[in-house]
Formats: structure tokens, C-alpha cells, sequence
């Protein structure tokens, strides 16, 4: 099953610029970004769904968007794939594209090969997410310029760790789901089924 994209951004510009790549990279449907209810109904009818982001003079202007997806009641839509397009390899603008929970943030060139290495690399891979009271998304710990957590700063507190794989024929399988409570002593672990 061909995966669905939906393109986060403007009709024209670097919107309509990643809308075109998108249509020659053969997935099974490029659409505009609708809203959260329509990716709901997108992600019943087909298991994985990605979300491009085309890129914006601020990217913090994309929060309420990602924020959106990643704290949706839908499993399949909160651990959707988030990849943010952007035209400078700005450490700000990657900084800031993790700690919203973006999967990925790709720099130009936007070549085929590159894209698509990139894109693939979200399918049969296992990732870690971690879900806060403000975060959900991929695991930041040793990216570029990640934001310190309640486990790095040694304040402690509880987070929940989820193991996923994502499969385009069945969608997100969990492989691991538990809730830790960081204690600069020690670190408790509670698995849930």
C-alpha cells in the first residue's frame, strides 16, 4: 500500500514547489494539509500517512500544526512522520523543528535520491518516542542542539517511552510502551502492555 502525504503549507512557493516533488516521488495520494479530522479519516483508509512541511520564515509558526498531530486521539495520526523542508541548514531551524517532534528536517539540495532515502528511512526502522506533559515525539537525546529533559537536567521526573515501527501495510506497531520516573538516584520502569 502506497503511503498518503499531506503538504503543510502555502498553495504557492515553496508549498506548491513541495507538492510537485512530492507527486513525481510515487506515493498514492499528495493533497494539501486539511486539518486534523481529515487525517483522521485519511489514516482509517491508509496506515501511514506522511506530513511534509514546506518551508516558512519562522518555523515556531508551525507549532499549533504539529502540536495538533502529534497530540491527536489517533495513534496512527500522532506517530505520523513530520518532515520539515527547509531552504537553509540553519541550527535554529532544526533546533527548533526537534523540539516540536519533527521526525526529520531536510536542508536543500532536495535531490530524488536524497529525499526518498530519507522519506524510506521512516518505514521498518525502529524509533524511540518519548511523551511528556509538552513533548511527544522522536527521542532528542543527542541531536543537534536538543533542549535538556527532566532526565538530562537531573531534576528528574515521568515520562512514557514508546518503541514504534512503522509498517505501510499495518501502520504503527507499538514494540515497547512504559512509563519511567527519572530520579537522579535511580530510574524506576513500569512496562504496559
Amino acid at each position: 500500500m502506497k503511503p498518503t502525504v499531506y503538504v503543510v503549507g502555502p498553495s504557492d512557493g515553496a508549498g506548491a514547489g513541495l507538492s510537485e516533488m512530492a507527486r513525481r516521488l510515487n506515493f498514492g495520494t499528495v493533497q494539501p494539509y486539511g486539518g486534523v479530522p481529515q487525517a483522521e479519516q485519511q489514516v482509517s483508509r491508509t496506515p501511514v500517512c506522511y506530513f511534509l512541511f514546506a518551508a516558512v520564515p519562522d518555523v515556531s509558526a508551525l507549532r499549533d500544526v504539529a502540536e495538533a498531530i502529534r497530540f491527536s486521539a489517533s495513534r496512527r495520526l500522532r506517530f505520523s512522520p513530520l518532515i520539515y523542508f527547509s531552504e537553509s541548514p540553519s541550527v535554529e531551524t532544526i533546533t527548533r523543528c526537534i523540539n516540536m517532534g519533527f521526525d526529520d528536517v531536510v536542508t536543500m539540495p532536495f535531490t530524488r535520491s536524497r529525499v526518498m532515502e530519507r522519506i524510506n528511512r521512516q518505514i521498518g526502522t525502529q524509533f524511540t518516542y518519548y511523551e511528556t506533559l509538552g513533548y511527544f515525539g522522536p527521542d532528542r537525546r543527542g541531536r543537534v542542539s536538543a533542549r535538556n529533559t527532566p532526565a538530562d537536567n537531573r531534576k528528574g521526573g515521568q515520562f512514557r517511552r514508546l518503541d514504534i515501527i512503522r509498517n505501510l501495510s499495518t501502520g504503527v506497531n507499538v514494540v515497547r510502551d512504559e512509563f519511567v520516573e527519572h530520579n537522579p538516584r535511580r530510574t524506576l520502569v513500569s512496562a504496559r502492555a
